[in-house]
């Protein structure tokens, strides 16, 4: 029997699993640019992280006063991400350890995303990832995105996992707080060190503050073993 019987675990992609969101801000200013905003920082993609890429493009579609429909810079915005994620998508080290760690023992896992459907199977074939992480869900596979528990929920159901036996790893605060609102305990990693005060990451159970490089595949695992034999 496995140490950790009975726990799941759900992975956020972009930013936790791997380092997409300079591919997401590149994207985004090479679309916004097509539509006459040249201006798009990384600040500025910043407020986006965790944000799913719909919700994204509604935004701006409002706050750059764009003219064209969402569904025309939501295909404009994944072609250009989808250009870059074949050629340079990268999984964090320490977390595809800790991907292969789980799978050694057998615990289900799913990745619960805000990217379209497509692009998360490219990242994952880009980088292997797929053939660990079979079950994957999209936002826009369900009514809500990220703050709302949807995507997490969604990913639990098609595990057969109970939402009370799933850890996320997160690194995102609208994440957080969607597996906070899902009923499952949350591993939070943040992607933009400045938002670790965030009150979303409060709810987490365990708060990695320096982000990715305090994160190591073998004290994630002993946290989880330790919380599932209390």
């Amino acid at each position: 029997m496995s140490t950790l019987d009975g726990i799941s675990v759900i992975f956020d992609l972009d930013g936790t699993l791997v380092d997409s969101e300079p591919n997401y801000y590149e994207a985004g200013r090479r679309t916004l640019a097509e539509y006459g905003v040249p201006d798009f920082t990384w600040a500025d993609h910043a407020a986006y992280v965790g944000i799913s890429t719909q919700e994204t493009v509604a935004d701006w579609r409002r706050r750059y006063g764009l003219g064209a429909p969402v569904e025309e810079l939501l295909a404009v915005k994944n072609r250009h991400y989808l250009e870059l994620a074949r050629v340079s998508a990268r999984a964090y080290p320490e977390m595809r350890k800790f991907v292969e760690l789980l799978a050694g023992e057998g615990v289900p896992m799913a990745v619960a995303s805000g990217s379209s459907p497509e692009a998360i199977g490219t990242v994952l074939a880009r980088t292997g990832l797929d053939a660990r992480l079979r079950t994957v869900v999209s936002a826009d596979e369900v009514e809500r995105g990220k703050p709302a528990p949807d995507v997490f929920l969604e990913a639990a159901r098609r595990l057969g996992a109970e939402p009370a036996r799933c850890v996320v790893l997160e690194d995102a605060a609208p994440g957080a707080a969607a597996a906070h609102a899902a009923g499952m305990r949350c591993i939070a990693i943040p992607y933009v060190a400045h938002q670790a005060d965030a009150p979303e990451f409060a709810t987490a159970d365990l708060l990695l503050r320096g982000g990715q490089e305090e994160f190591t595949a073998r004290a994630a695992y002993d946290w989880l073993a330790r919380r599932d034999t209390k």
